[in-house]
């Protein structure tokens, strides 16, 4: 089965610097595809976890939180519009954190910071790992991402709508050439 994995805190700023798509070349045997989006990764072969979290932490300098999702759980999440009851624009930001363990207990939805009047983020719905929200283009809103894991004591990685959108787009590309390469044997 293939996986997502997605580095937190990479190439942030001067800290934590890394080249992905050298990563991706060294794990080229893994079927490894640099997304394009920081830290974020398809793995098409069927690799353990516990060894694609060690590969990982091999290629990088720095320590850092490795998420890895299979790819069943991303494809499920991208099947819905998760967005589509919510508002849009060029001043709008439609986002998923990863987080790095389901939550025990969901906090009442939805939750806007600082208020429900005058929201600069919302979070919209929590499904199994991932965290689906919006956010406002304004730099302070970048602050209450930050709040997220805080607010639900899980660390967290986050994502914009499109990255996943693309992930998406390449797991089920994957999951077709499979089909197509068995039905041909």
């Amino acid at each position: 089965m293939a996986s997502v994995v997605f580095l937190r805190a990479v190439n942030v700023g001067k800290a934590n610097r890394c080249q992905p798509a050298s990563i991706a070349k060294d794990l080229a045997k893994f079927g490894v595809v640099n997304i394009g989006a920081v830290g974020t990764f398809v793995v098409r072969e069927h690799v353990s976890e516990s060894t694609l979290r060690r590969v990982l932490a091999r290629k990088l300098p720095f320590k850092c939180e490795i998420m890895i999702c299979p790819a069943r759980d991303i494809i499920k999440l991208s099947s819905k519009d998760p967005f589509s009851e919510q508002p849009s624009g060029p001043n709008i930001t439609r986002f998923v954190n990863v987080l790095a363990k389901p939550l025990r207990a969901l906090p009442p939805l939805p939750l806007s910071l600082p208020s429900d009047d005058d929201w600069l983020l919302k979070i919209i719905a929590i499904q199994d790992r991932f965290v689906l929200g919006l956010y406002r283009r304004q730099m302070k809103a970048i602050s209450y991402l930050g709040k997220i894991e805080k607010l639900l004591g899980v660390a967290a990685t986050t994502r914009n709508w499109n990255t996943i959108d693309k992930v998406a787009t390449i797991l089920r590309q994957n999951s077709e050439s499979l089909v197509q390469q068995k039905s041909t044997k």
